[in-house]
């Protein structure tokens, strides 16, 4: 029988929202627990571990970027970036969950059409995505980061990085690509 009535889908909506208020060392399962007004032993009907849910958070996350319909890679890129700015830790949740090897392969897969819609061949689109990938994920939490120390107070009178910033670099990596291209 599932806990209280509660649904996977409760559960991990209960988890993205104490992700966003509290961050992701303050998602634990007896914070989420709490929450949900059920014993930790009861999320496990639903996941069987921490990874598992943050998995799912994970894939939530990035199914955000899904709903653009550009083939650019520039967009799908700050689609995701937008996507991984959307919760407080976003970046760290998808970028842990993929070195782990779960979730789903969506943010990649949406990078790698893009690239070989430009016409490149499937192994450069997945290598692309995956340099790709990395350079928005670190972009992200290096962003996230600094939010977080300037909400605390820890960094005064500096500036963070900028929109114009994540667009150079991905800039480079789209002109490294077209450079590939003519050699």
């Amino acid at each position: 029988m599932a806990p209280r009535g509660h649904s996977a889908d409760d559960v991990a909506r209960t988890a993205l929202r104490i992700l966003d208020d509290h961050g992701l060392p303050d998602l634990t399962m007896r914070r989420l627990a709490t929450a949900l007004e059920v014993q930790p032993s009861a999320l496990y009907w639903h996941f069987p571990n921490k990874q598992a849910l943050l998995a799912e958070l994970s894939d939530r996350i990035v199914r955000r970027m899904a709903s653009g319909t550009s083939d650019d890679l520039r967009t799908r890129a700050g689609a995701l970036r937008d996507a991984l700015l959307a919760y407080r830790d976003g970046a760290e949740v998808v970028s842990s969950t993929l070195a782990l090897g779960l979730g789903s392969t969506l943010a990649h897969d949406r990078l790698a059409d893009a690239v070989a819609a430009d016409g490149f061949a499937p192994d450069t689109a997945r290598r692309v995505a995956t340099t790709v990938l990395h350079y928005v994920l670190g972009f992200v939490w290096h962003e996230q980061q600094r939010l977080q120390y300037d909400s605390a107070g820890v960094r005064e009178g500096t500036t963070g990085l900028a929109s114009d910033d994540f667009d150079f670099g991905l800039e480079l990596i789209v002109a490294g690509l077209r450079a590939r291209r003519r050699v």
